[in-house]
């Protein structure tokens, strides 16, 4: 559930597969009723998703992260708390937005403070892509809002560019929803913020 879907050996897709299988088993049940939930993107050791869930216990949650460390200690947080409507899910994003379950349905995406991999070669690791803005879309609820922060200053330019381009979202100047300081963010001087809005 952790490495990216490409071609390869025949051993390599048969543990593609046996993944798929595995995203799908653990993500039907999580999106059985079919309402908007609410998705993190690199969760990380889950603080602001659990602040988030504790604040709206009728919320649906969901984070991702490719790293098993961190899902392990987003889950101690989750079960410390209690929190039933809150699921943290060991995935790479791609491959996640790819095989996840078609009942998902995203009210509000959250995005923060990503790796920004400032150099230049790099870019092409970066969250905010064309393609992954697509694959986000293609389960987002009517009016589904994208939240994206970093301590990046270029990083915010390069998103804003992508998602000005983007046919699928539209940027707004709206005010950031919940707030909860995340770890990355203490320690950030200061932070740039996006709010885009899933086109009808």
């Amino acid at each position: 559930m952790f490495a990216s879907d490409s071609s390869g050996s025949p051993g390599y897709l048969e543990l593609m597969a046996t993944r798929r299988r595995d995203l799908v088993a653990q993500c039907t049940p999580i999106f059985a009723s079919g309402g908007p939930s609410i998705l993190e993107i690199g969760s990380g050791h889950g603080h602001f998703l659990t602040a988030y869930a504790e604040q709206y216990p009728d919320r649906l949650c969901v984070g991702i992260d490719v790293v098993g460390e961190r899902i392990e200690r987003a889950l101690r947080k989750r079960d410390r708390a209690g929190l039933a409507n809150l699921h943290f899910v060991r995935a790479e994003l791609r491959f996640f937005l790819k095989y996840v379950s078609p009942e998902a349905r995203w009210q509000e995406v959250y995005v923060l403070f990503p790796d920004p991999w400032p150099k230049v070669r790099h870019h092409k690791h970066r969250l905010i892509q064309d393609d992954v803005l697509e694959l986000i879309a293609r389960q987002a609820a009517p009016a589904c809002r994208l939240y994206f922060r970093t301590d990046f200053l270029p990083y915010h330019e390069a998103a804003t560019a992508v998602f000005i381009r983007s046919p699928y979202w539209e940027l707004l100047t709206e005010p950031w929803p919940f707030e909860s300081v995340t770890v990355f963010q203490s320690r950030a001087a200061t932070h740039y913020s996006l709010v885009a809005k899933r086109r009808a």
